[in-house]
């Protein structure tokens, strides 16, 4: 009984949210689907040496979001793909979702700057403060509007100087640029990725 609780407790706290960040509302699950590109992120071990990162949500018939990321892994010169799922806290007009990679562990994921216009870019946090996201509907973003969202992340306490920029050059090897286009040799559901998995659950952050 006392590890069952422990593992609920562990499990609140990767779906809760950082202290003092508010997840947008109005949200619109409808307008928010579709590609995404990573432009910044602190940097955790599933991801880490990934480019070319994306993130692709879609509406699912029992009200879920189909969650797929994808990035490039240069020194092994191939692309890694995780498939989520994601569903709100409550309600669906606020932007905060637990996302699950690897059942039965699942991570915070709270929109708290968007674009309300036209839905371009976003600020996402994860369960805490060592989690964060910019988000573009294009694999640049001006670089005003950049700094802005660094500087509302500053003022909610995360560590900005850490995150880093990610790159979306064409990929250098032959054999990815091919399967970036045709869909084909993205790792498939085995060691490599499972790795990813679990590193994304042991970490609570969702990728």
């Amino acid at each position: 009984m006392v590890s069952l609780f422990a593992a609920l407790v562990l499990l609140a706290g990767c779906t809760g949210r950082p202290d003092g960040v508010e997840p947008v509302s109005p949200f619109d699950i409808e307008r928010y689907k579709g590609v995404w590109y990573e432009i910044m992120r602190l940097d955790h071990s599933f991801e880490r040496g990934l480019t070319n990162v994306t993130a692709t949500y879609d509406l699912r018939e029992d009200g879920t979001v189909g969650v797929l990321n994808r990035g490039f892994d240069r020194e092994k010169c191939r692309w890694k793909e995780a498939d989520g799922t994601a569903e709100f806290q409550g309600e669906k007009t606020v932007a905060s979702l637990s996302v699950t990679f690897f059942w039965p562990f699942a991570g915070g994921y709270h929109v708290f700057a968007l674009d309300q216009r036209n839905y371009g870019y976003a600020l996402v946090a994860g369960p805490s403060h060592d989690y964060l996201w910019i988000l573009a509907r294009r694999p640049d973003l001006p670089v005003d509007i950049r700094k802005a969202l660094v500087a509302k992340a500053r003022e909610q306490g995360f560590p900005v100087d850490e995150l880093i920029l990610v790159d979306h050059g064409q990929p250098p090897c032959k054999s990815a640029i091919l399967s970036r286009h045709s869909g084909a040799g993205s790792c498939p559901l085995g060691a490599a990725r499972l790795n990813q998995i679990e590193a994304s659950a042991r970490s609570c952050g969702p990728p």
